[in-house]
């Protein structure tokens, strides 16, 4: 079939067709509209320019990701919008005004090679980090063009001169040492997964041709994604490969000299690590081994080596309950940290290894109605040092470095830049159907009182991804100081709880999301916070599919509604792009009984021409290859034919986070609150 045409069931199924004439014809004519409607006043303008501003500013923090005596970081501003690739040390960051090696100047390299590049990340070589592997993509897809560069001598290294290259393709590639590495790529037919991703791992030598390369292990086209790595702690390194048999289930094996496989007998849901003697194993369902049975959500250690003895003697070194979750945890070189959510509020611990167990002590104070995080951990060759990132939705981040066993100093703070005065966060607690009490998190003025207000509430609910306060100047600019209430809602589907706070609603119960939403809108209103009319929602990526529900089943509520890089046909979604990964979370809608409950939801076969739905503005982007243009296109297309008030605005590069630069994304945050402020504020 050379293209996608109209059929009985879908008559907009050519708007899948994602970079035909007609398809980008009809999305150009919808952002016209949405320019003038939206996008064309001074109000627009003035907001705009200054998100635009924020983050450009040289004020902001360079967030650094620590190599051993090198910290690197990639930065945008209004000179480079593209970005820069740039180190420095850790002497030289602690100033106000530190000095930055630029390593690539990105706009520099696409201007001279004519490429629309964007960032997608590097991988250097340790310890010498002479090399590093750079991964670019055209347009901010997540498929890349990967290239070796030579940090010495600033150049990219010609894959005829010997250089590491892979033509763009949704690929893994590790280092193993300087002439190594491990790669999983788009090898020619057969060589992916139905999800896109690499299904055989490779072990290729420099001078060598890709074609040539030594396979270590093959999945299979049913799996979502194969890799293979290499640990080279000092005195402890391994081998080993995974095969992900779905979204959240993995099969992990250490890789032998002659490739054979060992099987590390963990549970597949499990989550497995390991630092030197010891193997860490965290649950997301309860695991009866060794004549014991742990809890979902627990953190156990055990010795490697006795475990791959047939040792299961687990130390729980962390045990959750009804309120408190384990939301992160790393190595420094002698202990590890660990980031708990206590009803979605952070504290952090140290652990420490010893030869009576674990002893486990607070690592530092946490503020309230913030989220703390722990990075820059570097076990090799960091030491203990690590630094904590803190941040509220009124509190803009601190960076904070320390040692474990010493004082916290302050390294960089950003300024204000939103007017917070007079600003205050609570939380509340909403019944859901079932009677699950759902947190939420209320931004607003004091100075409200009981006047009910405009009011955006955002949302997520799926693949465990914990939602917790983090400081949003845009949000601030164009929503707090215009009198508007922000809320952000922690439904279940995502980890806030722990893994059960996901696990108990997918596929199946996956409404219970959308009634753990539904009920929060209900709550704020009759908390007097907003009425329906000036209640607003947005919410991208599985949050789109969210606000296609919420449209759709619950329509009453909302006053407004904001979908973002949606996933909305539901008896589609896993035959397009990355879709197939997602079976796990949503069910599969080729089976008679899953697509039974699944078709219950779909927004797109649930619109209907009599009901009365909100407006609701649709965004996506052009350059998406995770979550398919066409949702998005398709839902605008069947909405407008029916007769309800829809905008549609297409990014026609951006990728999945539907921006490519900081340009594109203050366009597309002030769209929103423009839209918001007409819709809720202005009638």
């Amino acid at each position: 079939m050379s293209g996608v045409e109209e059929s009985v069931t879908d008559p907009y199924l050519w708007l899948e067709e994602v970079t035909s004439d007609r398809a980008l014809d009809w999305a150009r004519e919808h952002n016209d509209v949405v320019a003038e409607l939206f996008a064309s006043s001074d109000r627009f303008t003035d907001l705009e320019s200054r998100i635009l501003e924020m983050l450009d500013t040289d004020t902001r923090i360079a967030y650094p990701g620590r190599r051993g005596r090198w910290l690197y970081n990639f930065w945008r501003d209004g000179e480079h919008p593209k970005g820069l690739w740039r180190r420095t040390t850790f002497s030289e960051y602690a100033k106000d005004e530190p000095e930055w090696e630029v390593l690539i100047d990105l706009d520099a390299l696409a201007d001279t090679e004519a490429e629309n590049w964007v960032w997608g990340g590097a991988a250097v070589l340790r310890p010498e980090q002479s090399r590093a592997l750079i991964s670019l993509s055209r347009g901010g897809a997540d498929a890349k063009v990967v290239r070796e560069f030579d940090i010495e001598t600033l150049e990219f290294i010609a894959p005829e001169n010997g250089g590491f290259y892979l033509p763009e393709a949704k690929s893994e590639i590790r280092w193993i040492d300087i002439d190594t590495v491990y790669v999983g790529t788009d090898f020619g037919p057969g060589s992916l997964t139905d999800s896109g991703y690499p299904r055989i791992a490779k072990r290729w030598r420099r001078g060598t041709p890709l074609a040539e390369a030594h396979t270590v292990f093959q999945g299979e086209t049913s799996d979502v994604a194969v890799s293979a790595g290499y640990d080279r702690t000092p005195g402890y390194e391994r081998h080993f490969v995974g095969r992900a048999t779905d979204f959240f289930n993995e099969e992990v094996y250490l890789l032998g000299a002659d490739d054979s496989l060992r099987p590390l007998e963990v549970p597949s849901d499990a989550s497995e690590s390991w630092y030197r003697e010891t193997l860490l194993v965290r649950l997301k369902s309860p695991w009866e081994v060794g004549g014991r049975t742990y809890s979902a959500g627990a953190l156990l250690a055990i010795e490697f080596e006795q475990f791959l003895g047939g040792a299961r003697d687990f130390e729980v070194i962390f045990e959750p309950d009804a309120h408190t979750a384990l939301h992160g945890y790393g190595w420094t070189e002698n202990h590890l940290l660990l980031i708990t959510l206590e009803d979605v509020q952070t504290k952090l611990y140290v652990l420490t290894p010893g030869p009576d167990g674990w002893t486990r002590e607070p690592l530092a104070d946490a503020p309230p109605m913030a989220t703390t995080s722990v990075m820059n951990l570097d076990p090799l060759e960091g030491g203990d040092e690590f630094m904590l990132s803190t941040s509220g939705f009124t509190t803009p981040t601190t960076l904070l470095s320390g040692s474990v066993g010493g004082p916290t100093e302050l390294l960089k703070k950003e300024p204000e830049f939103f007017d917070a005065a007079g600003v205050e966060t609570e939380q509340f607690f909403a019944r859901s159907d079932d009677g699950t009490m759902v947190p939420y998190f209320v931004i607003r003025r004091r100075d409200r009182g009981d006047a009910p207000g405009p009011t955006i509430m955002s949302g997520y609910g799926g693949f465990e991804v914990s939602r917790t306060p983090a400081y949003s100047g845009a949000s601030g600019m164009g929503w707090l100081e215009r009198g508007g209430t922000w809320v952000m809602t922690n439904i279940r589907g995502g980890g806030e709880y722990g893994p059960q706070w996901h696990t108990s609603v997918q596929k199946a119960n996956r409404h219970k999301v959308y009634e753990d939403f539904a009920a929060v809108a209900r709550d704020l209103v009759a908390r007097g916070i907003t009425t329906h009319a000036q209640l607003g929602a947005v919410g991208g990526s599985n949050g789109g599919l969210l606000m296609g529900v919420m449209l759709t089943r619950y329509p009453e509520l909302f006053g407004a509604i904001v979908c973002q890089v949606p996933l909305l046909d539901m008896k589609r979604y896993h035959l397009l792009l990355a879709g197939a990964s997602w079976v796990a979370e949503y069910g599969d809608p080729d089976k008679p009984q899953e697509w039974e409950y699944i078709s219950e939801y779909s927004p797109y076969q649930n619109t209907r021409a009599d009901a009365a739905y909100p407006p609701i503005l649709l965004t996506t982007s052009t350059r998406d290859d995770r979550v398919h243009p066409g949702h998005a296109r398709k839902m605008a297309a069947l909405l407008e034919s029916q007769g309800h008030p829809i905008w549609y605005h297409e990014n026609i590069e951006g990728g999945h986070g539907g921006a490519a630069d900081n340009k594109q994304s203050a366009f597309q945050a002030a769209l929103i609150f423009e839209f918001f402020t007409q819709k809720l504020i202005e009638g």
